[in-house]
């Protein structure tokens, strides 16, 4: 009865269906305004957010190490972890973020990156304290070669041709920059002066820098995804066991190995100057947190082959950015390596999506070589 009364209740009269007075209903027309993407998953704004922060956080380091001899590095260091990890606190008590809380056995598995991640950033500052940022921009590539033959090695990787195309752009921009940087101070001081034989010092120093930078920065890559499968850290666990480790080692060194009088103190930190400079350390600091936040952004809101095309496109921007604001000579041979060093990057980040979309081949010399019994014996005692 119920059920007779629902069907009753909710009858409609369609008319007659078999005559000519039938006519179906018309439904009401319904515009739709199209799908509306939430800001925070636009592509276009994690993209832009991240190649803003890569820019500044290179541009204010520079503009810290570029005074009148700056040598407290390892302070400047010290200074951003320190910032990292309270940047990084406050925004997990908000509900921003989420990281692991300390724990001391993960520490000790963690501890031989941070190690090597220390030297990749001092030898960074160094290096960045005596080039200029689109040569610093442009060597930088150099580390993706020896990172991606440590894959070869150690992964069981591969490099395919268009990889090894790559590679020599890589190289030949870093020739041209350096032959640049060279020629320009040897023709601004002239060949035979004191001043000429000071600044091709100066540039070959950071070119040694930059060689140690690739090394250990190379090695803190491939470290690091060795020793991330023990622990299984995500971005922010490694940036906050990276930092937190680091703090003590940085501040001992800093303590012992730099000069802390207060004539070299007053040297590093001018007066007129001063507050600039450490509003310029603290903003670096940021500017990190900013980076790992907008790398996790893009890959989330993106995919991973965009995020590595974008980092390829930074390189530009990046490298302008040094001859926008600092006083780095803007001739045909500089920006003739910074476009080799764009095109090289484009070239390598088309490469990985080429390869990761089909099987893996090895063809020599870029395949991975038989490995021998002490070699394995090598791999299984740095995984312990």
């Amino acid at each position: 009865m119920a059920d007779d009364k629902k069907r009753d209740d909710f009858t409609v009269d369609m008319g007659d269906r078999n005559g000519k007075n039938f006519e179906p209903p018309v439904s009401p027309v319904r515009h739709s305004a199209g799908p509306v993407i939430p800001a925070v998953n636009n592509p276009i704004f994690p993209l832009l957010s991240y190649c803003v922060s890569s820019i500044l956080m290179t541009v204010t380091n520079k503009f810290v190490l570029s005074g009148l001899g700056f040598n407290l590095n390892f302070f400047l260091l010290a200074v951003q972890s320190v910032v990292c990890v309270l940047a990084i606190q406050v925004c997990k008590s908000s509900g921003i973020i989420t990281y692991r809380d300390f724990n001391a056995d993960e520490a000790r598995k963690w501890f031989p990156v941070s190690l090597l991640l220390i030297g990749t950033i001092y030898t960074s500052t160094k290096a960045l304290q005596f080039l200029s940022i689109p040569v610093y921009t442009i060597f930088k590539n150099l580390t993706i070669i020896l990172i991606a033959y440590g894959e070869v090695l150690w992964f069981g990787g591969s490099v395919t041709g268009m990889a090894l195309f790559s590679f020599g752009l890589m190289v030949l921009s870093s020739v041209i920059a350096a032959w640049a940087d060279i020629q320009y101070a040897l023709q601004h001081h002239g060949h035979a002066t004191e001043e000429a034989s000071k600044s091709v010092s100066t540039l070959n120093a950071g070119y040694m820098w930059m060689l140690f930078n690739s090394l250990c920065s190379a090695a803190y890559v491939l470290g690091m995804r060795k020793r991330i499968k023990l622990t299984n850290f995500k971005d922010f666990d490694t940036m906050f066991y990276n930092n937190v480790l680091s703090i003590p080692i940085l501040l001992v060194c800093s303590i012992f190995l730099e000069n802390w009088s207060s004539e070299n103190v007053n040297k590093n930190f001018p007066i007129d100057n001063r507050n600039n400079l450490i509003f310029a350390m603290v903003f670096s600091g940021l500017s990190s947190v900013f980076i790992s936040y907008t790398s996790a952004w893009c890959v989330r809101v993106t995919s991973s082959t965009t995020y590595s095309m974008v980092g390829a496109l930074n390189k530009l921007p990046m490298a302008l950015s040094g001859l926008v604001f600092f006083d780095t000579p803007v001739t045909i041979p500089s920006v003739s390596a910074i476009a080799v060093g764009f095109v090289s990057g484009i070239v390598y980040a088309w490469a990985k999506v080429k390869q990761n979309s089909k099987p893996k081949t090895g063809i020599l010399p870029t395949s991975v070589p038989p490995m021998s019994a002490s070699s394995q014996s090598a791999r299984d005692s740095f995984k312990s």
